[in-house]
């Protein structure tokens, strides 16, 4: 029997497109075990929920998952509003009607069967979804503002991110980043002359989301630097690139 620590391992592993033969050979565990847990795969924990008393499950699309993860930390909450049922919103400003389709798209993929809706509020729609089991795939919540609180991922939640880590910067970005054009001017021969490049930014008070996010960008290869306590920029040439292949602008 293996723990379920090296059952999420061994899934983040296949997860990143591995064949089952490689990572049999880095972990040791037969094919037919890896093949077992990828069309049964482990709870969350091994004991029921002391809220819900549910054995909670894995999200069921870990790549949306990732994505609404990033988008919650920014702009969600989780809150009751019935005994025994949560809402999970996500608040998307109206400027970015391709933001709201991606997060309505993403919740019905990591709860399918459950209702999403939207609801109108000034300058922004609240996507949102009603489940008994959002405060298990959030931990996260809790009473008070994020920035005032300590934020930390659980370990299967950073199973989920270290094997999807572009979908979690993207919903970081989504939620509280933006792509953005500077420019800056210089003398060429007598002349000056505008020059025009395109940045990264993502800002949020808390540092624990946005250690989230640094830890993201190194995984991937991007080069960031702080521009302030709050604010995360992406400058370098090659690494706008790749968030330009992988995130893009808001739309």
């Amino acid at each position: 029997m293996y723990d379920m620590g090296t059952r999420e391992r061994v899934l983040a592993l296949v997860a990143q497109k591995r064949s089952l033969n490689s990572v049999s050979r880095e972990t040791g565990i037969s094919r037919a075990a890896i093949r077992s847990w990828q069309t049964r795969p482990a709870p969350l924990r091994s004991t029921h929920c002391p809220r819900c008393q549910d054995v909670p499950g894995p999200p069921r699309d870990p790549g949306a998952y990732a994505y609404l993860l990033g988008l919650y930390l920014g702009d969600g909450c989780v809150s009751p509003v019935k005994r025994g049922v949560h809402s999970l919103r996500i608040a998307c400003a109206d400027a970015w009607p391709g933001l709201i389709d991606a997060c309505a798209e993403a919740m019905r993929a990591v709860m399918p069967g459950n209702k999403v809706c939207q609801v109108r509020q000034q300058g922004c729609r609240q996507v949102t979804s009603c489940s008994k089991h959002w405060p298990c795939l959030f931990p996260q919540h809790g009473p008070g503002k994020k920035h005032e609180r300590p934020i930390a991922l659980e370990p299967w939640q950073r199973e989920i991110v270290d094997a999807h880590p572009w979908e979690f910067i993207r919903g970081l970005i989504h939620s509280d980043g933006c792509r953005v054009t500077n420019w800056t001017t210089r003398t060429v021969d007598g002349e000056t002359r505008r020059y025009e490049y395109p940045r990264y930014f993502f800002t949020n008070l808390s540092d624990d989301i946005t250690g989230l996010f640094t830890a993201a960008l190194d995984r991937v290869g991007v080069e960031w630097k702080r521009a302030n306590r709050q604010n995360i920029s992406v400058a370098r040439k090659a690494s706008v690139a790749l968030m330009d292949t992988h995130v893009g602008p808001k739309h």
